[in-house]
């Protein structure tokens, strides 16, 4: 008759459990056990490992916001001056394409350094850019609406196509940056 020991998680005593980290081999409940293509691990190891991945250097964030902020300023403007001259359809274009080129090109400046925080500030220079012709456009725009202006929303339409500028840059920029590929 074989005895087995009942093993308890490494971080709730109180919880038996059978599953083990593997990499570690600690004892890990449900709970605290993180799933991995090798496995489950612990969120410790899990830890760990992200930290090797964390290659970005400290200016690699100056220069993935300045850049991504400047790409987004220009696309911006270039958004305005399609919905002013054009169709503000076309921004249902532009939008995608500038932010996938706005994540390309700082890809390419930081040299592929990878760091979650990194892909968040290159996406923050991505609406800074943006937020000067949503001033630029929004205040004026606003003011007209709120004193009864002329034509409500042909008035905001140029404010609204920034807008929607933004929601679909950004996500496309942040995607290229971090490297993930749909598809």
């Amino acid at each position: 008759m074989t005895q087995t020991t009942t093993l308890y998680c490494y971080v709730h005593p109180n919880r038996p459990t059978n599953l083990r980290c593997n990499r570690c081999e600690r004892p890990i409940c449900a709970s605290c056990a993180v799933r991995t293509p090798t496995g489950y691990r612990c969120r410790e190891c899990v830890r760990e490992q992200k930290k090797v991945f964390d290659t970005a250097l400290w200016y690699d964030y100056v220069l993935a916001f300045v850049v991504a902020a400047a790409g987004s300023g220009l696309a911006s403007l270039l958004v305005y001056l399609v919905s002013m001259f054009f169709y503000g359809l076309f921004v249902l274009i532009l939008a995608p394409g500038a932010g996938v080129t706005i994540g390309r090109v700082v890809r390419r400046l930081i040299r592929n350094r990878q760091s979650r925080t990194l892909y968040l500030t290159a996406s923050a220079g991505v609406i800074a850019g943006g937020l000067p012709m949503l001033l630029f456009l929004g205040l004026p725009s606003l003011t007209i609406v709120f004193a009864g202006g002329m034509g409500t929303i042909f008035t905001l339409l140029p404010l609204i196509w920034q807008v929607v500028y933004l929601f679909m840059a950004v996500p496309a920029a942040y995607s290229q940056i971090a490297g993930i590929r749909i598809g």
